[in-house]
């Protein structure tokens, strides 16, 4: 086939109740050359009859041990064949048309490495609740904690990942941040206003159970580009951290989970 082959990774871990919404996403979309590997941790509770149900349809799954979500996409990419890539968590979903719109952006756009989208926030029940404040960004606004990039409506270019990757290991929440910043050092990203993807948030949602990691793990690569500690990026991550209680109950409430 002519058109690019895109490889998308799942990792999955005891997330049953959402991951069979998440792969239909996948294999419903409207692009006809995407190679799809799930990557499950081992799960206990359901999750590889979901994925049997659909295994003809996946170019491979594994189901075994891991040290986490990094990990996991990880190995997932180290599998994949597609000359454009992209990641989706398994309670996260497409819109039908996400992957046809991304590829067709990248084969008009030769420069960009990467593009990304809209998304959505949902509830368990697929609901939306509100939208991620997706915006134009580059390595300078990254570097100042301005990502604007939501993950799931995000892909790029299989020799960039080459070139910067993998997700860096010792990374739980900020693996994604980093990722965009390494690859905003080579090109360009770039924001197309269409809807792209869902982003589920609940109580037990990754986001907001482990959200008191994510800042000093993006301050660590603040550091590590050569930010100071007497920087914007700094006011904000203490801002945030004594307002944290605060801000989460905000978040909360706004999304309407209690």
């Amino acid at each position: 086939m002519s058109l690019p082959l895109v490889s998308i990774i799942t990792p999955s871990y005891n997330q049953a109740e959402f991951l069979e919404t998440t792969i239909r996403s996948v294999l419903g979309q409207n692009y006809p050359h995407v190679e799809y590997i799930v990557v499950d941790g081992g799960s206990t509770d359901g999750s590889l009859g979901v994925i049997r149900r659909y295994e003809e349809a996946l170019a491979t799954w594994i189901s075994e041990p891991d040290e986490g979500q990094t990990e996991a996409i990880n190995k997932g990419f180290a599998m994949a064949n597609g000359n454009i890539l992209a990641w989706l968590n398994s309670d996260d979903t497409y819109q039908p048309t996400a992957v046809s719109e991304a590829v067709a952006f990248l084969e008009d756009h030769p420069r960009v490495g990467m593009v990304y989208g809209d998304t959505n926030f949902i509830d368990e029940k697929g609901r939306v609740l509100g939208k991620f404040n997706a915006q134009q960004t580059n390595y300078r606004r990254l570097r100042r904690g301005g990502v604007y990039i939501p993950q799931p409506a995000s892909f790029w270019r299989a020799d960039l990942w080459k070139a910067v990757g993998p997700l860096d290991p010792s990374f739980y929440f900020a693996m994604d941040y980093d990722l965009w910043v390494r690859f905003a050092k080579q090109t360009e990203l770039r924001y197309v206003p269409r809807l792209w993807a869902n982003f589920r948030v609940y109580r037990d949602a990754k986001s907001f159970a482990a959200d008191d990691r994510c800042w000093p793990e993006m301050l660590r690569v603040h550091r590590r580009e050569g930010g100071s500690w007497v920087s914007l990026f700094v006011a904000k991550y203490t801002l945030r951290k004594v307002l944290a209680p605060i801000w989460n109950w905000v978040k909360r409430r706004r999304l309407g989970i209690r």
